[in-house]
């Protein structure tokens, strides 16, 4: 038997857990399948994210969110979803494992992969870094390491010289396939490039990357840099689905996550975009406010009113039997406000 959902959100990061609490507290019976892992797990620390310190790492982040919206009355699994398909009433059925869905609304919150360069490498988050808006401010006034050979790769490293004077292009034995023109501005700002490939890596006694050791013997020390070798985008389902995709692989979508599939919407790194947390939960929560237009029981526009008739005190409220008794729990368990006397 297939469990019956309004909303059923396929990834649990920033942005999937964003638009399930939007969902949920705006009465749509929701439930978030994912497989685990992703970009914001792997945070050892939390940056940009106001209200949200340091210490905070990224599997912490996620705990928190998936307490919350369950504590609203979402429901939540960890499995890999295997397929989504269109039913003939004009739902979507969901396989995942042994769980097995039948939905109004699909979010697909499946984000990417960064491409990865081949070892020796320092650990994510002790010398290798993906995000440089979240990251350039670690690295100010120090030694810091741009690899790959791309047209990103030059740019990012003459961006990182407003954060440092000491910034290398590590091509690994690769011929550049930046233009002529951005080779004429590297040349007017202070960036090394080097060729040769890593051989070994030196680490502190705290993990962090200290220097790399290059094949022709040389030293150089680093506090750490970013790898910018593409992304690879978890676009698959989108793709079963017919959904419209841009050429770089993410997924076309309206202002609130709407794809050009009705009931299929798409929210964070699978979308255009800046990769940030907050951009995330900013589309995330623009995106449950969306369905909720889209799937609200109430205002009965008149066409429907002609064809069902008049909404009565027996059809209100528009919201299920269950997500009103958790409500009802929910709203005894909060905290009664603060005594301004």
């Amino acid at each position: 038997m297939s469990e019956e959902y309004q909303v059923t959100v396929v990834g649990g990061g920033p942005a999937g857990l964003t638009a399930a609490l939007y969902a949920t507290r705006l009465g749509h019976d929701t439930i978030v399948i994912n497989r685990g892992g992703g970009r914001a797990a792997m945070m050892l620390d939390t940056h940009n994210v106001i209200g949200v310190t340091e210490e905070v790492s990224g599997n912490e982040f996620l705990q928190t969110a998936i307490d919350q919206i369950e504590g609203y009355g979402a429901d939540y699994v960890q499995q890999t979803v295997e397929s989504v398909e269109r039913t003939d009433d004009g739902r979507f059925r969901v396989t995942a494992g042994d769980t097995d869905v039948v939905t109004d609304a699909v979010v697909l919150a499946t984000g990417f992969n960064d491409v990865r360069p081949d070892p020796p490498l320092p650990r994510t988050g002790r010398g290798l870094h993906w995000c440089l808006h979240c990251d350039a401010y670690m690295f100010v006034d120090e030694p810091v390491f741009v690899m790959g050979v791309s047209e990103s790769v030059a740019q990012v490293a003459m961006i990182l010289l407003n954060f440092t004077p000491d910034v290398d292009i590590l091509t690994r034995g690769e011929d550049p396939e930046w233009s002529e023109d951005t080779q004429r501005q590297l040349d007017a700002h202070p960036v090394d490039i080097v060729e040769e490939d890593i051989e070994s890596l030196e680490k502190g006694d705290d993990g962090w990357l200290e220097a790399f050791v290059f094949e022709d013997g040389t030293r150089r020390e680093y506090r750490g840099g970013f790898p910018m070798y593409g992304s690879d985008y978890n676009n698959g389902l989108a793709d079963s689905l017919g959904c419209d995709l841009n050429d770089d692989g993410t997924i076309a979508v309206d202002d609130h996550g709407r794809t050009s599939v009705e009931g299929v919407y798409a929210v964070g790194d699978l979308t255009p975009g800046h990769n940030q947390i907050p951009v995330a939960m900013g589309e995330g929560a623009k995106c449950g406010i969306g369905i909720h237009y889209d799937y609200r029981e109430f205002p009965r526009s008149l066409e429907d009113i002609e064809a069902e008739g008049e909404v009565t005190a027996e059809d209100v409220p528009g919201i299920s039997e269950r997500l009103r008794e958790r409500a009802h729990e929910h709203n005894v368990e909060a905290p009664a406000p603060a005594d301004d006397d």
